[in-house]
């Protein structure tokens, strides 16, 4: 019988995102089985994936670790704590499975027997006798197994598959990450406050499975909660599967407003007319928001007080390191005070939020479509890195207009985005003017099939705004499904 893999699992060992195999078995070009797939299933429709290894997914895990601005993390294995564990948990469930097949093997061979003596004295058995003879041959023999079958039994290894409820979310938990660093790469909304084993803000139930504690915490549970499974996800680690309870965030109501002091990482010039201002939190708090919400930040000391609302450009999925992607003709004293070098290495920056419901929908699977003008991309940016940390929508497009010579300032990265996500398309658009741009990038998006059916996400300053979304309407977008934010 082919090993049975749960659909994260089957995503994670064949290189595509989740989305497409749910899509796949909703079209019946999959098999699942209460939402597991076989092996063989997957080596049918995926045929290439052993010859291949999974390269194609490690090119993409890669390019996704560059692009979002993290530092390379140690994932290929575990601590060797966890590792010996999951190595015993995996040989414990070895020996099993070679017990039951000794028994099985035991009564096969005298089945075998019984019917040997009775094909004895009656010829009409001989059929059936050379049939249990060649299946034991079969059965027996020493072919070795399939590339797809070892690559399976070592990501048990390697990774633990966590379960989340009430929300059957799921993700694969790797190398030293907690399980609260692993959700958050996913996407996932979960809570957390301080990511330190302080606040208490990420404590859930473990309903099953084994965890490892892998990180110091002052919070104490108390004995009746940790007899009831309650673990924090910010301390621990997943050693095997696990099923956990949690609520999740459902939209920007459930993302408390928080204030905190953030020190300015790097100021880094992006073109002549932009800057990256990078921000980071201090270990004990970090900032939760949704992708695409907005935030105030604010400087004293600078002569006067300075404070601009702008909008984050990274990934929730690296909380404690925030972009912001800000242009020189931005009329904010945050901008002016940025391109006149007055901002440096190591200032103190309040931070206030976050604000906005420029948000994805967790719960579609519809196509996106993001339309950008010049720093609009900044919040677009924090939307198709979430997109792609999910792995639940099927496939999603970019148009960025620019409207001065820098205005396509990190080309590079969404060409190794197109490069790397056959699911991803990418058209950067050049016109001075915002309207009509804003017309010629729709007319472009109209081009592609299935526009209608997709959520449409617009970015950029008023007048691109309202010129994008009316087209987008026009083109047979619905007006629920456009989103606009004017930067």
């Amino acid at each position: 019988m082919s090993q049975m893999l749960n659909l994260a699992r089957a995503a994670h060992l064949v290189g595509v995102p989740r989305g497409v195999l749910q899509r796949m078995i909703s079209a019946g070009e999959i098999e699942a089985a209460d939402g597991l797939i076989a092996i063989d299933e997957l080596r049918r429709v995926f045929p290439a994936a052993a010859l291949d290894d999974s390269g194609a997914f490690e090119r993409v895990r890669t390019i996704r670790e560059e692009a979002f601005g993290r530092r390379v993390r140690e994932r290929i294995l575990p601590s060797p704590e966890v590792l010996s564990q999951r190595l015993f948990v995996q040989s414990q469930e070895l020996a099993d499975l070679r017990r039951y097949l000794t028994g099985y093997h035991d009564l096969v061979l005298a089945v075998s027997e019984q019917i040997n003596g009775l094909a004895a004295g009656d010829a009409r058995l001989q059929p059936l006798v050379q049939f249990v003879h060649a299946g034991l041959r079969r059965v027996l023999g020493s072919e070795p197994a399939e590339p797809l079958d070892a690559m399976a039994n070592m990501m048990q290894v390697i990774s633990a598959h966590v379960t989340m409820r009430p929300s059957g979310h799921q993700f694969i938990v790797e190398g030293n990450d907690s399980i609260l660093q692993a959700g958050l790469k996913a996407g996932l909304r979960l809570g957390y406050g301080c990511g330190t084993g302080s606040c208490g803000l990420c404590k859930a139930r473990v309903v099953s499975g084994d965890i490892r504690q892998v990180q110091h915490s002052d919070l104490r549970l108390s004995e009746q909660e940790r007899q009831q499974g309650y673990a924090l996800l910010c301390a621990h680690t997943a050693v095997t599967d696990l099923v956990i309870e949690s609520l999740e965030a459902s939209g920007p109501a459930d993302i408390p407003q928080q204030e905190l002091v953030a020190t300015v990482r790097a100021v880094t010039a992006l073109g002549p007319y932009t800057r990256l201002l990078h921000l980071q939190t201090p270990r004990s708090s970090r900032l939760r928001f949704l992708a695409g919400q907005l935030v105030t930040l604010g400087i004293a000391g600078l002569g006067d007080d300075i404070e601009q609302t702008v909008a984050l450009a990274s990934c929730p999925c690296d909380e404690r390191n925030l972009h912001f992607h800000l242009a020189r003709d931005d009329d904010g004293p945050l901008s002016a005070a940025l391109f006149a070098e007055r901002i440096r290495a190591g200032e103190a920056v309040g931070v206030r939020g976050p604000v906005g419901d420029f948000v994805l929908d967790g719960e579609s699977a519809r196509p996106l479509v993001f339309a950008a003008c010049d720093t609009g991309f900044g919040p677009i940016k924090s939307l198709i890195e979430h997109a792609m940390a999910s792995e639940h929508v099927e496939s999603f497009a970019l148009h960025w207009l620019a409207t001065r010579s820098d205005g396509h300032y990190l080309d590079n990265q969404c060409r190794a985005w197109a490069a790397a996500y056959d699911q991803f398309a990418y058209e950067p658009l050049v016109d001075a003017d915002q309207a009509a741009g804003a017309r010629h990038l729709v007319d472009r998006a109209a081009a592609r099939p299935g526009l209608a059916a997709s959520d449409v996400f617009i970015a950029g300053p008023s007048t691109f705004v309202f010129e994008a979304a009316q087209a987008f309407i026009a083109a047979g977008v619905a007006a629920e499904q456009t989103h606009t934010l004017a930067v």
